[in-house]
């Protein structure tokens, strides 16, 4: 048995030292680039070509993120409702708890808190993935023209505050249209750095606003579904209002 467990160990200890070898090899330095007027200027081409300007009049939106999270969000009162399993929590767009519920019942306390920061880390997160292009001047973010080995021109946005990961950085990717089919990440999660990721399978919400469904990793998907976006709640979907009386 000890000698088993000895072996046991080795291998365990072969693999670790091989990942970590594999990560070293595939892992490239974040670059650097010139910030300045021209940087601005493309992350606006870029927001443009997904048509920022009706995002920002999109009232509700839906979606659920891979892993069983489904998101309402009613922008105009800053209200979101998250559902996972059996839970359901309403907070507001600044992570400030409304309502929580546990299996149809409401919870209050160290319970209810517990979900709403559950809550409010899955939507900063999921929230970004369904439409980072239009957060590249959030506050804290700096943008910067990275020259790439082909000669064409990528936007890095770093962030350098807010959200749940500050300090994180991407290099949109970005087609003739300036649309961006892909971005490459350094952030604090994913040890392996300039991680490239597919910007993909784009829809149009009612209001014009286009967003990104799907995102190919090379080893795996992840995919957004039941998104919808529009100005009432027909729209998405709805015929009644979750956030009635809670102004």
């Amino acid at each position: 048995m000890k000698k088993a467990l000895i072996v046991i160990g080795v291998i365990i200890g072969v693999l670790i030292i091989g990942g970590l070898i594999a990560g070293w090899m595939l892992h490239d330095p974040r670059p650097t680039g010139k910030t300045g007027p021209a940087a601005d200027e493309l992350a606006h081409k870029m927001m443009t070509s997904v048509n920022k300007a009706a995002w920002d009049t999109t009232t509700f939106v839906k979606w659920t993120f891979p892993g069983g999270h489904h998101f309402l969000w009613d922008k105009k009162r800053d209200m979101i409702e998250v559902r996972w399993n059996e839970n359901r929590v309403i907070i507001r767009d600044n992570g400030h708890l409304v309502k929580a519920w546990q299996m149809e019942n409401e919870v209050d306390g160290d319970t209810a808190e517990k979900l709403k920061e559950k809550a409010w880390s899955f939507f900063c997160n999921d929230s970004f993935w369904l439409n980072a292009v239009v957060k590249a001047f959030d506050p804290g973010t700096e943008r910067a023209i990275v020259t790439q080995d082909d000669g064409t021109e990528a936007l890095l946005v770093t962030y350098n505050s807010g959200g749940v990961t500050p300090g994180d950085a991407y290099l949109w990717e970005l087609g003739d249209d300036n649309k961006p089919y892909a971005w490459r990440m350094w952030v604090n999660i994913i040890p392996t750095g300039g991680l490239a990721v597919s910007w993909e399978d784009w829809i149009e919400l009612s209001t014009g606003a286009l967003i990104s469904t799907r995102h190919d990793w090379g080893t795996f998907e992840s995919n957004m579904e039941n998104v919808a976006g529009g100005n009432t709640l027909s729209s998405v979907g709805l015929s009644e209002d979750p956030f009635a009386n809670l102004d």
